[in-house]
């Protein structure tokens, strides 16, 4: 009986080549699964840490117990452009009352280095000149929250950049901004 099984298995098939002894189509399929997921892990790995290195990072704790980790790698240098002070009155809202309400604001420019400072300084009044016919244009609707802050800013900067063409400035910072 025995014997007539293992002739069973040497028969060939209906095609007329021997029965292979392949997994099934399910163990290849979570086969293939784990090493595409392997091969992604290890892609992903390779693409972001390839350019952190554990030399170059400082840890220290501070008084309060926080640990906090620093990197020694080069520093782009910064330096920044202060624009004077500027006092808009902000457009009339329609719903609310005929008071009107002022825009005030202490910025300055960051930009890449400092020979950019000196390009951008003859072109000040024209900066100053752009903000201030935007600010004038902004209700007191504009500039609630954080996103409204955030969308002022956003817009400033592309439009100190059309003003200092071909220089760019990286940033605009608010030193002061109140609305009264």
């Amino acid at each position: 009986m025995a014997k007539k099984r293992a002739e069973e298995n040497d028969a060939p098939d209906a095609e007329g080549g021997k029965k292979s002894k392949l997994p099934s189509k399910k163990v290849m399929m979570i086969g293939a699964g784990a090493l595409v997921v392997l091969l992604g892990g290890g892609g992903g790995y390779w693409f972001f840490m390839k350019g952190k290195a554990a030399d170059n990072k400082i840890v220290t704790t501070t008084s309060d117990g926080k640990t906090v980790t620093a990197s020694t790698g080069p520093r782009k240098p910064t330096a920044f452009l202060d624009l004077p002070e500027m006092t808009v009155n902000l457009a009339a809202s329609g719903g609310q009352s005929d008071r009107q309400q002022f825009l005030r604001m202490k910025i300055a420019l960051e930009v890449s280095e400092q020979k950019v400072v000196a390009d951008i300084q003859p072109l000040l009044p024209r900066i100053v000149d752009t903000f201030q016919v935007f600010m004038r244009e902004l209700r007191p609707q504009d500039l609630e929250g954080s996103a409204g802050v955030y969308r002022l800013k956003e817009e400033m900067i592309r439009r100190v950049n059309v003003a200092v063409y071909p220089q760019k400035v990286d940033a605009v910072l608010f030193k002061e901004l109140m609305v009264q």
